[in-house]
């Protein structure tokens, strides 16, 4: 037999062919898609616990079953159970306006009693808390610069009630437990596990921010929780169109799911309605703060580079021109009209009324204006003109604040917000009698520190999962971060605050857990790394839930002694 040469196998010129574009991302730590059923990379099935832990506790095979069974609602229901206790736990303290809730209390009240907002007088916040039923509603309109829906809901609250502290953060709570519910859910279908989407959830449960706002009457807590419930509803519509393509494809004589060109580039979805759930609840959002176009937009673009990504698996040779042709439409009109309709139904208040700010604008001082657009009805063109006015406003809102800060520094917690300060003697206000001097009793916006510096390297760990690993979750991850933080770069000339970061902090805590769940390390490792990665994964938990706890007076209102709080004023920009 003839030897056969080394270049005779891998060709003369095997060492100077430049290798592929894989090739040149694996030094990087990419790596090729393991082998997976094509069924299994549409429709990933969920992780079960472990045989040898239900073992261990000594959990009969029965009632092992049924947990498994019953975990992925209980165990979110759980998290959110404690946590809703822990949100409305003392409500109502402090007993007074705090913060923006001078602005958005009294709205509510407005809103709910005559359909627009009122201009209430200067220092009428006293005399709401001592006697709410002697303050009338101002007819008078006044002018705001948010549009409405965040203000009904917590309008809502102080209809069930009252006009007072507890009923105007009632709906803010209620919209807070029950995002941590929505992330518990979104972190299970996303990881495929019910552990690391009850991890999410508690991070998000123990995160100082959201839990100060969501004790707090501002509209962001309620822009959050629309926003993640719009990504919650995309995540559906993926996994159903991902369901719908595996049941069009083919099956071999073996059963076996095979990818089929023709099937992925042609197949019409139909309706979704888990998109245009979407579409309205991200209208929702656009309609409680005008931010919310932002994340409106990006998620519509992810959610039609997940229809690439479906059809790609499936077997098609030009997945783009198939979206283009099959999907992009649809994905427009079931988001961006859909959701502008919602915006414009959330003004029905205004527009049913005859008094709201610049209602009239059209039919007196607008007369004559508007160029080419007179024919339009005039409470649109009042509408518009209100708009704008809120527009030019907002972008040159430039005036200097004791606790603005810039986006940069919001990752790092560079500057908190102080909603609420006072300095009670002894034996006042929860302040020990013993106590030699003062106390403190503060409620502060800041995010668990250990939490939020652990997201900082949750996200490089996502960012390089996504671009090296093509990982879609972390891209999703990722997309849910920009979305809600990189707009507020666009406008660092304005007067802008650290609380702004809580519509993206859910996305940090998918971050963490992503990155926990790789140090835990993938199925099927030895005992020994799985050993080493459950003690350093539980160990960093456990010290983001002790951190949360040492802050705690800060996010209550609880008073401690003045040095104590000094102990806890880990930066100078914190105080």
């Amino acid at each position: 037999m003839t030897s056969t040469a080394p270049e005779a196998l891998h060709g003369p010129d095997a060492e100077d062919t430049p290798p592929t574009w894989p090739g040149r991302l694996r030094r990087f730590g990419h790596v090729p898609r393991p082998t997976v059923s094509l069924h299994d990379r549409l429709v990933p099935p969920f992780n079960r616990p472990s045989d040898r832990l239900w073992a261990v506790l000594r959990v009969p095979p029965v009632t092992a079953e049924r947990l498994a069974r019953w975990s992925g609602w209980g165990g979110p229901l759980l998290v959110t159970l404690i946590a809703g206790v822990m949100r409305f736990w003392h409500l109502g303290s402090p007993k007074a306006v705090i913060f923006d809730e001078t602005y958005y209390a009294k709205d509510a009240w407005a809103l709910w009693h005559q359909g627009y907002e009122g201009n209430w007088p200067k220092d009428v916040d006293k005399k709401i808390l001592l006697d709410p039923s002697a303050v009338p509603v101002p007819h008078d309109p006044g002018y705001v610069v948010h549009p409405p829906v965040g203000k009904w809901v917590i309008g809502f609250g102080e209809w069930l009630f009252g006009f007072n502290p507890f009923g105007w953060r009632f709906m803010v709570a209620v919209c807070g437990t029950l995002s941590i519910l929505i992330l518990c859910r979104i972190g299970r279908r996303v990881f495929r596990s019910t552990f690391l989407g009850c991890l999410a959830g508690a991070l998000l449960a123990t995160d100082g921010l959201h839990y100060v706002m969501s004790r707090t009457a501002l509209l962001d807590t309620v822009l959050m929780f629309f926003v993640l419930a719009g990504f919650g509803c995309l995540v559906l519509d993926r996994d159903w169109t991902r369901r719908r393509m595996a049941a069009a494809l083919p099956v071999d004589a073996e059963g076996v799911l095979r990818p089929d060109a023709h099937v992925a580039e042609t197949l019409r979805f139909g309706l979704r309605p888990w998109r245009l759930a979407a579409g309205v609840v991200l209208g929702l959002a656009f309609a409680t703060k005008w931010n919310g176009l932002y994340i409106l937009a990006a998620f519509a673009v992810m959610s039609v580079l997940w229809d690439v990504g479906t059809r790609r698996t499936a077997g098609a040779l030009r997945p783009w021109p198939a979206v283009l042709r099959r999907d992009l439409l649809p994905a427009f009109v079931s988001t961006v009209p859909v959701a502008f309709a919602t915006y414009l139904v959330s003004w029905s208040g205004w527009l049913f009324t005859s008094n709201g700010y610049y209602r009239n604008w059209a039919s007196t001082k607008g007369q004559g204006l508007g160029g080419s657009y007179t024919w339009l009805p005039d409470w649109m063109r009042s509408l518009w003109h209100y708009e704008y006015q809120v527009y030019e406003f907002n972008i040159h809102l430039d005036s200097g604040h004791t606790y603005q800060s810039n986006p940069w520094s919001w990752i790092v917690l560079g500057r908190p917000i102080s909603f609420f300060y006072e300095s009670p003697s002894a034996g006042q206000s929860g302040c020990p009698a013993d106590t030699v001097g003062k106390c403190s009793r503060e409620v502060l916006a800041l995010g668990t520190p250990l939490l939020w510096w652990a997201a900082c390297f949750a996200l490089l760990y996502v960012l390089w999962r996504w671009l090296f690993r093509r990982d879609w979750r972390a891209g999703a991850i990722a997309c849910g971060v920009a979305a809600g933080w990189a707009p507020w770069f666009l406008y660092q000339d304005r007067t802008i605050f650290y609380f702004y970061a809580v519509v993206f902090a859910p996305f940090l805590c998918l971050a963490v857990t992503m990155m926990i769940g790789a140090i835990i390390g993938p199925p099927g490792s030895d005992e020994r790394r799985r050993a080493i990665g459950v003690v350093s994964a539980g160990g960093l938990v456990l010290l983001i839930f002790w951190n949360f706890i040492y802050f705690w007076p800060l996010y209550t209102g609880t008073a401690i002694p003045y040095s104590s709080w000094q102990h806890r004023m880990w930066l100078d920009t914190w105080i």
